[in-house]
């Protein structure tokens, strides 16, 4: 059956679980762990926390914390509340966060303490005492036992719902349609702006669903989550596949492979999601014959090339019974194409698979010619919140999403991502926006223009270089820019390599040919 109409709601498939597997293992972190009843009772108590501190349905609630129990609980609570989920990136700094949240008009966030040595707490505080402020934003709660006087902690706001009753907190669930938004992902497009993809319960159990059927995700797997909660592979693929399937949820903050390594020996992980360079890392690590990996037997990636030697090595050095690759982007609900089990591996390697079933994609040139992808079908976006203009550049009246990716469709209806429209590139697994990074970069006071673009990295796959022309008189280095970069733009769009120019190569309509600058 599919997933919307067999669960409806994230908040029904939160409950359903907690029934059909309740004793079985459902997250493990560090020394705790927690069966699936007891996942839905510490959901149900986030519920009714959101609810006592006036949270209903369509409230924005946003969260910008690294992957956790916490997290799950928090995101699945408000959710349950009929809340719309606000995922904010890590490694954002807080003028970032707050933009998201300024735009959301989130009215709770739910924030991590310290995490990498930065206090995100100040770091919001800076941000809104500089910026515009955040007039929304209502009540800020702290995912650890220490808060600011004017903050809350986790313990403090879930003691703060004790007084909603458990059948007022389930006549609420319940009353979350799978047409509601379920959540907002917000992602930085050709004009550098945040978008916020606005996605359905109904879309997201649906997508899921088949994400979890096409990778044979099953019951008594053990997945350990890398990817970020707060983007669509950690959070979709992740917790709500594995709420689908009652598989073990194994959440890792950050990634380390010493620490992956351990945690798939000791906790006998099965499955293991991510991009390309994770699992190079994990295979060409000098400690990794001293760690049982056998358990493990399904390999999911993409969002990068994907070398066939990597997939040969996969199934050749660790045994991995399934190698799949495929690609989707937040406008999408996360999933466009996927392999299939029994494909070769030579179309694993070499291209994303074909269409999602319920799902049509073209590409706008000749069969083995690349043009730009489109997609359609029941996972393309309601639209971009808030954002009518932006919403009609990318969505086609007769509901065609433009993707901004060039790709070739084989005969088969293989697709291969050749190159990105957008000129996106992804640095370690996130998602970097020229745009984004040229409007940041433009604000520093010695350059007068500034182009990005992706170039090879070995260990990253990928890292931005900015072409820079500066400003009369200015005695600007690349040490200088990079070390000001770092201050103000989360790491990964940080550019890795400065070359100044006396000026950026333009066409007749005054576009910069970055064409030129990949070639020099």
């Amino acid at each position: 059956m599919r997933g919307d109409l067999e669960w409806g709601s994230i908040p029904q498939l939160v409950r359903i679980a907690a029934e059909r597997y309740a004793d079985a293992e459902a997250v493990v972190e560090g020394r705790t762990r927690i069966s699936y009843a007891e996942l839905g009772a510490r959901v149900e108590r986030s519920a009714a926390a959101c609810m006592a501190n006036g949270v209903g349905p369509g409230d924005r609630v946003g969260i910008w914390a690294p992957n956790s129990l916490d997290w799950i609980v928090a995101a699945l609570g408000a959710v349950s509340a009929g809340a719309v989920l606000v995922p904010l990136n890590t490694r954002f700094k807080g003028g970032e966060a707050a933009d998201v949240l300024r735009r959301s008009g989130a009215r709770l966030l739910f924030v991590t303490g310290t995490f990498l040595g930065t206090s995100y707490v100040a770091s919001l505080r800076r941000a809104v005492a500089e910026g515009p402020g955040l007039p929304d934003l209502e009540q800020v709660v702290v995912l650890s036992d220490d808060a600011p006087a004017d903050f809350r902690t986790w313990k403090d706001f879930l003691a703060s719902g004790d007084g909603v009753g458990a059948a007022e907190v389930r006549a609420a669930s319940e009353a979350v349609s799978g047409s509601w938004p379920s959540d907002i992902v917000f992602t930085s497009g050709t004009t550098g702006r945040p978008k916020g993809a606005v996605i359905t319960h109904a879309q997201t159990l649906r997508a899921y669903e088949v994400w979890s059927d096409l990778a044979g995700l099953r019951q008594g797997d053990r997945y350990l989550i890398v990817n970020p909660f707060f983007h669509t592979f950690g959070y979709k693929a992740g917790v709500i596949a594995c709420l689908m399937r009652g598989a073990t949820m194994i959440p890792q903050p950050v990634f380390n492979v010493g620490t992956a390594l351990a945690n798939i020996a000791a906790e006998r992980v099965s499955v293991l999601p991510g991009p390309p360079t994770l699992h190079q890392s994990l295979l060409d690590h000098p400690a990794r014959d001293g760690h049982d990996l056998s358990a493990l037997r399904l390999v999911v990636t993409g969002a990068a090339v994907v070398p066939l030697r990597l997939v040969e090595r996969l199934r050749g050095e660790l045994g991995v019974e399934t190698v799949l690759t495929a690609y989707g982007l937040s406008e999408a609900s996360g999933i466009v194409t996927m392999c299939r089990r029994g494909d070769d591996p030579s179309v694993i390697a070499s291209t994303s698979g074909r269409a999602i079933p319920g799902t049509e994609v073209r590409v706008e040139a000749p069969v083995g010619e690349p043009g730009e992808v489109l997609v359609r079908g029941f996972n393309v976006m309601r639209g971009y919140y808030e954002d009518a203009a932006a919403t009609a550049e990318v969505l086609t009246p007769d509901g065609w999403l433009r993707t901004g990716d060039v790709g070739v469709l084989d005969a088969a209806g293989n697709l291969r991502i050749t190159d990105r429209i957008k000129d996106m590139f992804i640095v370690g697994g996130f998602n970097a926006y020229p745009a984004e990074i040229e409007q940041m970069l433009g604000l520093h006071p010695q350059v007068a223009d500034v182009a990005v673009i992706g170039v090879p990295d070995p260990r990253l796959g990928e890292v931005g270089k900015a072409f820079v022309v500066r400003r009369p008189g200015a005695v600007l280095t690349g040490d200088d820019l990079i070390a000001w970069a770092r201050r103000e733009m989360a790491n990964y769009k940080v550019p890795r390599a400065v070359e100044f120019l006396a000026e950026l190569p333009r066409n007749a309509s005054g576009k910069v040919v970055k064409g030129e600058l990949r070639g020099s």
